[in-house]
């Protein structure tokens, strides 16, 4: 009888914190479709502001690709250095 009681109580303990995740997990995933409309809506969404996204990434790699190559410390020169 003790260990059908330990059993059940285990079971409890166990559950407990499973049905607390699952019914955060639902109530998470109910806000993701308004969220995906909401990521539409935005800005980034634009053409314009895309390229440029796209031209200012190309810049830092260039100048990572720069850094990457030569043996001098890139982050110790002049303040207006520009590619």
């Amino acid at each position: 009888m003790a260990a059908l009681r330990r059993w059940a109580l285990a079971l409890l303990r166990g559950s407990g914190p499973t049905a607390v995740g699952v019914l955060l997990w639902f109530a998470m995933g109910s806000g993701e479709e308004k969220r995906q409309e909401m990521l539409k809506a935005l800005p980034e969404a634009n053409p314009e502001v895309l390229a440029e996204r796209r031209y200012h990434n190309r810049l830092i790699m260039a100048a990572l690709r720069e850094a990457a190559e030569t043996d001098d410390n890139v982050a110790q020169r002049p303040v207006p250095w520009r590619k």
